[in-house]
C-alpha cells in the first residue's frame, strides 16, 4: 500500500488519534478544586487542567452536555419509574430530562 498524505480534512483527526489520556490519581478534594473551577468557567475538567499546565486550550466551547450510559436493565428499570414501555428509549430520555431540570431548578431555589 503506498504512502500517501491524508485530506487536509483528515489531518486534524489523526493527531487526535495520536493523543494520549493519561488519568491522574489525587485526593477528592484537589479533584473536586479543579472540577469545581472548571465548571465556574463553563470549560471541562480536562480543559481546566490544560489551562493551569499552559497548554493550549479549545476557543470554542463544546456544546454543553451530561451524559450517563444505560443498560437494558436501566432502561427496565426507569420504565416502570415513568410508567412507560422500555422499548420508547426517546420518551424515557425525556422524562429524565424533566427530572433532572425539576432537580436543578429546586436546587437553585434552595441557594
Amino acid at each position: 500500500m503506498a504512502d500517501r498524505e491524508l485530506p487536509k480534512k483528515w489531518q486534524q483527526s489523526a493527531k487526535v488519534v495520536k493523543a494520549v489520556q493519561i488519568a491522574f490519581d489525587m485526593d477528592t478534594k484537589l479533584q473536586y478544586s479543579i472540577r469545581r473551577s472548571a465548571l465556574d468557567k463553563g470549560i471541562s475538567p480536562s480543559e481546566q487542567i490544560r489551562y493551569l499546565l499552559d497548554l493550549p486550550t479549545h476557543t470554542k466551547p463544546k456544546r454543553p452536555r451530561l451524559t450517563v450510559s444505560l443498560s437494558d436493565d436501566d432502561y427496565q428499570q426507569l420504565s416502570e419509574r415513568y410508567k412507560i414501555p422500555a422499548e420508547q428509549q426517546l420518551e424515557i430520555k425525556k422524562s429524565v430530562i424533566e427530572e433532572l431540570t425539576k432537580f436543578a431548578l429546586e436546587s437553585e431555589v434552595k441557594k
